[in-house]
């Protein structure tokens, strides 16, 4: 029976010995791709996607949902076929050859690469505001060999540091969710209205799609849980079901909080600056505690939660591509005791440290660079579905193998543009 079809494929139908601990469980997976994509994501980039869809911000994060869970259901076909590490890389090279697999890699460690490198960075600057007199680079030293360390030490234990994180943001999300319903009960905004989903007199569906082009960047992660194929019980389904429990969950949770943050402040023009724009709603409704608090918290999610699980993706990735001999065989190198990729997850840390320090203060180009390598893996991996699928092995699920990946790669293609 092919791969394809094969429902009880392991390690040793791909020529791989198990090397890495089989620990995690569906639970696990989720809280990871929850992590990844951090749920109060909407917090930084709050002012400049409400004003790129006139106010309907709701809808775009519905919209960068659905959008998303196309490529989600692309990458549980692809880790159905073939539960290895490497992501991307491991699917595009195995669904199509080697070459289309090499190019998918190198994509994919454009967007994992640099990802840990753009969190430090805009949580190290975030932290200037707060405690001016500190040098930034200190802060993304600390943040980086804390991350370093972590990973290290063993998957297990970070999953347990992602527990402790996505409690700590959750509990931060609910408390300004909490204050946020009791402002509006007590007239502050305008009340409760549809205007953030839909709004006629400024409807317009250019803005929107423009909008969601910024907000689908909130979802970029959930395809690092495909990266811990291999350190994974439960069996091949495992992966996709995780991806896409974890899109849903965090997109419901994106659409809630923006929902809210709309009503009460509706008028986003009057905003003194968009980038701190939902700290100024947090005020509104929890004066100086609720604003310091969620600043403080999204400094935290993306400077060590968001880019622990970064981290711990990438390594998993080099990993997989130098034990194929694509990279030097040293980075496939497992630690005897914590059975970790530990010599990937410090040329990351080394990497980031760099990186960072070279664009501490030129946070645009790097964010393009993590943009275009992740949305390119993306259009590869809907490409993957169908030429393995369909095309080498003669598919009749056409709706996931043929009409999803297809309608995946449109959206994609256009937010790509």
């Amino acid at each position: 029976m092919k791969n394809a079809q094969n429902k009880s494929s392991s390690l040793s139908d791909f020529g791989y010995q198990q090397q890495l601990e089989r620990s995690l469980t569906l639970k696990d997976l989720i809280i990871y791709g929850l992590i990844f994509m951090v749920p109060i994501a909407p917090f930084g980039i709050y002012g400049s996607v409400i004003s790129s869809s006139q106010g309907m911000i709701a809808l775009t994060y519905l919209i960068g949902m659905v959008a998303m869970f196309f490529t989600a259901i692309s990458y549980g076909q692809m880790s159905q076929a073939f539960p290895i590490a490497g992501s991307v890389y491991a699917y595009a090279q195995r669904g199509i050859n080697k070459s289309v697999g090499f190019l998918a890699g190198w994509m994919i460690i454009l967007d994992y690469i640099f990802v840990p490198s753009l969190l430090y960075v805009i949580s190290a600057n975030s932290i200037k505001s707060l405690l001016p007199n500190i040098p930034v680079w200190i802060w993304l030293v600390i943040f980086i060999g804390l991350n370093t360390i972590i990973n290290v030490l063993g998957i297990e234990f970070t999953a347990k540091t992602n527990i402790i994180f996505l409690i700590g943001e959750l509990l931060v999300l609910f408390i300004f969710m909490a204050f946020g319903l009791w402002g509006l009960l007590h007239d502050v905004g305008n009340g409760f209205t549809i205007k953030p989903f839909y709004n006629a007199d400024h409807f317009n569906m250019n803005f929107v799609l423009t909008a969601v082009s910024v907000a689908v960047l909130s979802f970029l992660g959930f395809d690092g849980i495909s990266t811990l194929a291999e350190e994974t019980r439960g069996g091949n389904k495992t992966v996709g079901k995780a991806i896409l429990w974890a899109l849903i969950i965090v997109g419901v949770l994106f659409i809630a909080q923006t929902y809210i943050a709309s009503l009460i402040m509706p008028d986003y023009t009057s905003f003194r600056d968009l980038d701190t724009a939902f700290y100024e709603i947090a005020f509104k409704v929890g004066g100086p505690f609720l604003q310091y608090l969620t600043t403080i918290a999204t400094i935290l999610a993306w400077g060590i939660a968001n880019a622990l699980a970064a981290q711990a993706a990438i390594s998993r990735i080099l990993f997989g591509m130098a034990r194929d001999k694509t990279l030097p065989k040293v980075l496939a190198k497992v630690h005897p005791k914590f059975k970790t990729p530990y010599i990937s997850t410090y040329l990351v840390g080394g990497i980031s440290l760099i990186v960072g320090l070279i664009f501490m203060d030129n946070v645009g180009v790097l964010s393009s660079i993590v943009n275009c390598g992740a949305l390119t893996a993306f259009l590869v991996i809907h490409v993957s579905v169908i030429y393995y699928y369909i095309i080498k092995n003669g598919s009749k699920h056409y709706w996931k193998h043929l009409v999803s990946p297809l309608i995946g790669f449109i959206i994609i293609g256009f937010v790509l543009m």
